[in-house]
């Protein structure tokens, strides 16, 4: 026999289940403060268990985060840990007596139920400290962009209430547009400073073509001189508007900053430089790719890296129905990683375009196309990781 142990993971406070694996029966089910000592105890129930009934088998429903602490000291006491995912939990309580009512005790008793009965739980393995160095960066440019597009959003939204022209000649995602936004807003305050003076402030930015000043400066007055009405609530919205691309521009050097971070960690990890040979497969990508996975060793073969990245076709039968469909499980960010590096690779690599096209021809729609060629991928760069050569590009004529 052996033992099993479901832990429901919270910021405070964890909850631990003990079960024997073949029988079922309850050895403890507590609650253990984050805390190191509190883990350190669990860790000495956990051997003791071990000794009396067998090799013991941990299920932790979050990874990292939270769940870093515990998750270190299971390592490090060389205990066996899995993760069942939270989804996984919440399908299965949902089949026990009661199963809408949620606790973290029940949640802790039904993740030891999931370790005892399922063989196919993936492995949690300690992470390099260049993996963890590059979670950091790369959760926080995430942060970054997603602040950087609501900002963005909200300008636009303001820009286009009170001055439409202007709106439709700039773009605030870029340096010159979102600098010009820092003063000149209002087709008053454009036409007054004329395009001279315009320019002179779009200079000040640094680091521009003069070809792309001299344009912006000339489409901004001609749009403030096709606008003569003043706007209802426009000197509040053009201040907001000021806010807002000065935080863009802010959020601009923020993200410069994270990924000249991210460059200096890649250059070192022993994993970068065979991922990005791969085309389409930039530092970013790779940073969220090594942030997500740690590399391939929780994933055997191509086929599990794609299943968890929700990329493998899922089979459904039903008496003499029987056919494949789209997942909707797996890792959006991992199924994110590969499907935007497959994307740039038709426009990079002679090898994926040939495989796009031969696949559009087939009848599938440019979505379908690029999630065939992405799946493709995924068994590419698991070669890549497993056999530690770079990638080949192929005679284009192979792939089509």
């Amino acid at each position: 026999m052996a033992v099993a142990v479901g832990i429901d993971i919270a910021k405070e406070i964890h909850w631990a289940c003990l079960k024997v694996i073949g029988t079922g029966k309850l050895l403890s089910n507590h609650k253990v403060e984050n805390t190191p000592a509190d883990i350190a105890d669990l860790i000495d129930e956990i051997g003791t268990a071990a000794t009396e009934h067998g090799p013991a088998t941990v299920g932790i429903d979050v990874l990292g985060g939270i769940a870093a602490l515990i998750e270190a000291m299971l390592l490090e006491a060389s205990i066996t840990v899995v993760h069942v995912s939270g989804s996984a939990v919440n399908r299965a309580r949902r089949g026990t007596v009661g199963g809408e009512h949620k606790s973290d005790p029940k949640d802790a008793a039904v993740i030891a139920d999931q370790v005892r009965m399922r063989d196919d739980l993936r492995p949690i393995i300690g992470q390099r400290e260049s993996d963890i160095d590059l979670r950091l960066p790369a959760g926080r440019r995430s942060e970054v962009v997603a602040d950087q597009t609501r900002r963005v959003n909200r300008l636009r939204d303001l820009l286009t209430s009170i001055h439409p022209g202007l709106e439709r000649v700039v773009d605030p995602t870029g340096k010159a547009g979102a600098h010009l936004l820092t003063r000149y807003v209002t087709p008053a305050e454009i036409r007054a400073a004329g395009q001279r003076r315009v320019l002179a402030h779009l200079r000040r930015a640094g680091h521009l073509r003069e070809t792309t000043m001299q344009t912006l400066a000339t489409t901004a007055v001609s749009a403030a001189q096709a606008q003569r009405i003043t706007v209802p609530g426009e000197t509040v919205a053009a201040d907001l508007i000021r806010g807002l691309a000065t935080e863009i521009l802010s959020g601009r050097e923020q993200l410069k900053a994270i990924d000249d971070r991210i460059e200096v960690i890649l250059h070192d990890h022993p994993d970068a430089a065979l991922i990005r040979s791969l085309p389409g497969m930039g530092a970013t990508l790779t940073a969220e790719f090594l942030s997500v996975t740690g590399g391939i060793d929780r994933f055997v073969t191509g086929d599990k890296l794609a299943a968890a990245a929700g990329l493998a076709p899922v089979l459904k039968q039903s008496g003499k129905v029987r056919y494949l469909q789209r997942p909707t499980a797996g890792d959006k960010v991992l199924k994110r990683v590969f499907y935007q590096s497959a994307f740039i690779a038709i426009s990079r690599d002679p090898a994926s375009k040939i495989y796009y096209r031969r696949k559009r021809t087939e009848g599938k729609a440019h979505h379908q196309a690029v999630l065939v060629l992405a799946r493709r991928r995924v068994n590419v760069l698991h070669a890549i990781l497993r056999n530690r050569q770079p990638y080949r590009a192929a005679d284009p004529a192979s792939a089509a």
